[in-house]
């Protein structure tokens, strides 16, 4: 082969290999690495912000979950956020509402009606009064149903807001609002946002958990707990309360430790590669999730016994050992915060009372899943206070929205059982700990529960807080995609410092 021919040769190979690179690179790595792409005329004029993928907060993605410090002190070091998917009433829980009783069974005023949506509602439906008997309760006299007796003891440490309100009127957009700060998909999920600004206090398990019960998932499916455009090692880890915590989380028959092992230094080096090759860093996430599951084959499976758990316990949660239930996820969520993950989210499902069946009807239904989460979530909130967890830890209980003070009336007929439209005005939610101020109720709405007269806070404000108890102002914890910095609260929320401890 002559000197011309190999220099040819060379070339070609040259070639091949630049275009091999082009292949490989996509528009978004282009406009990241172009040194005079508009990307990076873009983003030299944004300055360096105070937290964010490009910052000085900047996360390190060969250890995405070490432990990062917040931008100021913190309240809370970790969040239980548990989520009664369907939308629990508020009018048969905590908002007293004595008029709406008077006014049970009579022709709901067409001041009520005009100009308003609902998603089921047809033509003029009675007014409902409540369904069950509420009292006052506790130093602070919170009023709490007669099918809450044992939340009724723990009032005094929880802030209600009942002035909650969202902009969605529907179960799946208004639970990704709720979580994601958009109705639509596509957007990372609160505990996303908190994982990936405050990484997480044990790195043998995912610093993102979630539980569910009920028998169903959210409307919204996993986007409410997904990741969005952060990094996937930030999203939540759906874990179960039977048969194996984490599918796969066991090695099939034959397959030592010893060999997992060694297959996963394979794939490590085989991700490596790609790494070198196209620069993605969403390779150096995915080593690091490989490498989190290795570790969680031995840590996932002791944290999620409850059945080492005295008996007392077992009895005051009311768990059953092996069962899908939220009593054994809130007993999970406290074996897990106690471990050091950063943030567990509960859903339960069951909580849509339209009163289209028995099931869904305010006094069935509702009452049964009223039992469960009644000994349940208060046996939390007691169990977190006497281990001295409550006061770092940041409890937050509510659905998606609420409920009409008018009974419904699917197609223009009352339903054949007692229930109620969705009501994205006025619902109420509580919080508890993590330095929220305890014994207080927060905003007010009118004499029928129907819209806010005092205090609103928009679902974008509630972000904001959790945010600020946990040490970031929600305007700077951002994450640079698409060309521009993206937040939770978009370009909205205010933090409500009046429940401030």
């Amino acid at each position: 082969m002559g000197r011309a021919e190999r220099m040819t040769m060379r070339l070609d190979l040259s070639t091949e290999a630049r275009l091999e690179e082009a292949r490989l690179t996509t528009r978004r790595h282009f406009l990241r690495h172009c040194s005079l792409g508009l990307g990076a005329v873009y983003l030299a004029g944004l300055g360096d912000p105070a937290w964010s993928a490009s910052g000085p907060g900047a996360v390190d993605l060969t250890n995405p979950l070490i432990p990062r410090p917040p931008q100021f002190a913190p309240r809370a070091k970790r969040v239980i956020y548990l989520h009664m998917a369907g939308a629990p009433s508020q009018l048969e829980m905590f908002d007293y509402k004595p008029k709406l009783m008077e006014l049970d069974g009579q022709r709901c005023p067409d001041s009520l009606l005009a100009g308003r949506k609902f998603a089921f509602i047809r033509g003029v439906p009675t007014m409902l009064g409540p369904q069950y008997e509420m009292k006052q309760y506790g130093q602070s006299g919170a009023w709490v149903s007669e099918v809450l007796p044992d939340f009724a003891k723990v009032v005094d440490d929880v802030c209600f807001v009942k002035s909650m309100y969202t902009g969605e009127i529907n179960h799946a957009p208004a639970q990704l609002f709720v979580h994601t700060g958009a109705p639509r998909l596509g957007r990372p999920s609160l505990g996303s946002w908190v994982v990936y600004g405050l990484g997480s206090e044990n790195q043998n398990l995912p610093g993102f958990i979630v539980l569910v019960s009920g028998g169903h998932a959210p409307d919204a499916g996993k986007s409410v707990f997904g990741s969005g455009f952060l990094p996937s090692v930030y999203q939540g880890v759906q874990c179960r309360s039977h048969g194996d915590p984490i599918l796969y989380v066991t090695n099939p028959d034959g397959v030592s430790r010893d060999e997992r092992r060694q297959a996963l230094d394979t794939l490590n080096a085989l991700n490596r590669k790609q790494l070198a090759e196209v620069g993605d860093p969403e390779t150096l996430a995915r080593i690091a999730q490989y490498e989190l599951a290795f570790r969680m084959q031995v840590s996932v499976p002791d944290v999620m016994d409850i059945e080492k758990e005295p008996a007392y316990i077992h009895e005051m949660y009311g768990t059953e050992p092996g069962q899908e239930s939220l009593a054994n996820n809130c007993l999970l969520a406290r074996r897990l915060v106690e471990r050091g993950v950063r943030f567990v989210q509960l859903f339960d499902w069951g909580w849509d009372s339209h009163g289209a069946s028995e099931k869904e009807a305010l006094n069935s239904g509702f009452k049964r899943q009223c039992r469960v989460m009644n000994k349940a979530v208060s046996a939390l909130i007691t169990d977190l206070k006497q281990r001295g967890l409550l006061q770092d830890t940041l409890v937050v209980w509510g659905g998606e929205f609420g409920r009409t003070p008018m009974q419904e009336n699917r197609g223009g007929v009352i339903n054949k059982f007692v229930g109620r439209d969705h009501h994205p005005e006025a619902f109420t939610i509580f919080l508890a700990g993590g330095g929220i101020k305890p014994g207080i109720s927060y905003g007010e709405t009118d004499d029928l529960g129907y819209t806010i007269v005092r205090d609103p806070v928009h679902v974008h404000d509630l972000q904001a807080t959790i945010l600020d108890r946990l040490g970031f102002d929600h305007t700077k914890l951002t994450y640079d995609y698409l060309g521009r910095p993206f937040r939770l609260t978009d370009v909205e929320g205010k933090v409500v410092r009046s429940i401030l401890a």
